[in-house]
């Protein structure tokens, strides 16, 4: 594997950062993980200008756009994949230890790896931790991820393959590393960015593309959904057939297959929506 690190291509045993990077020590960094398809990827503008709002949120200096966007091109052409996770990872660079940041130059690594097609069904889990949607990093996607670490291990001890958090007002927000869109009465509903939850790329294509809307909705909404599916990355749609010990049988039901279709067809037709 070829991986990008400041500035240039090196092999996966050779590339190294500081270990006094401050995303390394403090977790003072930003990412995006990327859709690789065929060797494109897919809407990286997107990616890049949440990218950008990332670091600005975090206080970071805006990224070079244009050599991150070089840099996702090189490490694609030197380690073709059909479908990867295209990981971009920017931090604030060498720093003393603490929380103070020094006066180097941000760090940016761009690496892909193979990843296999999502199942079309997940089961998930509620946990007892909640998003503070008042935080100064919420709703930025940042390096510091341990919180989702241990709810994604959690979900993984009950035999699922996701774990679905509230907000500290008891209100539905998002999953470790998914949006959540449930059917509420035929409705197709989503929580609003104001819960803390990230502006997920594949969210906001979902609510382009089809008549979900953003709806305040109590944790409480995933006992009494009709569908509830998740949106990600790499998950594209992806329908939930358990929540807990609750089955929803015939998943995907019609409003998610519909959404899983629609995506699919747009997705293919255009690499840069």
């Amino acid at each position: 594997m070829r991986i990008w690190v400041n500035g240039a291509l090196a092999d996966a045993g050779e590339a190294t950062v500081s270990v006094l990077d401050h995303g390394m020590t403090v977790g003072d960094g930003v990412f995006e993980t990327v859709k690789a398809l065929g060797g494109r990827a897919f809407a990286l503008g997107r990616h890049l200008d949440r990218l950008e709002r990332s670091a600005r949120g975090l206080g970071l200096p805006a990224p070079d756009r244009d050599e991150v966007a070089r840099a996702c091109a090189a490490v694609l052409e030197a380690n073709p994949v059909e479908l990867g996770r295209l990981r971009i990872t920017y931090t604030g660079g060498v720093a003393p230890l603490g929380s103070d940041r020094g006066d180097a130059a941000a760090t940016l690594i761009v690496a892909v790896g193979e990843t296999p097609r999502r199942p079309d069904t997940a089961a998930v889990v509620t946990v007892p931790w909640t998003r503070n949607e008042h935080g100064a990093t919420a709703g930025l996607k940042t390096t510091s991820y341990a919180e989702n670490v241990v709810a994604l291990a959690r979900a993984h001890e009950r035999g699922a393959s996701e774990a679905l958090l509230a907000n500290t007002a008891g209100m539905l927000c998002e999953g470790t590393g998914s949006n959540v869109f449930v059917v509420l009465g035929g409705r197709l509903l989503t929580p609003p960015l104001a819960s803390g939850c990230l502006a997920g790329i594949t969210r906001a294509l979902v609510l382009e593309w089809t008549d979900a809307e953003e709806a305040d909705l109590p944790y409480s909404a995933l006992d009494e959904a009709e569908e509830v599916f998740l949106t990600g990355t790499l998950r594209d749609v992806q329908a939930v057939a358990r929540i807990d010990q609750r089955e929803l049988p015939g998943a995907p039901g019609p409003v998610t297959a519909k959404a899983m279709s629609v995506f699919a067809e747009r997705m293919a037709a255009d690499v840069e929506p």
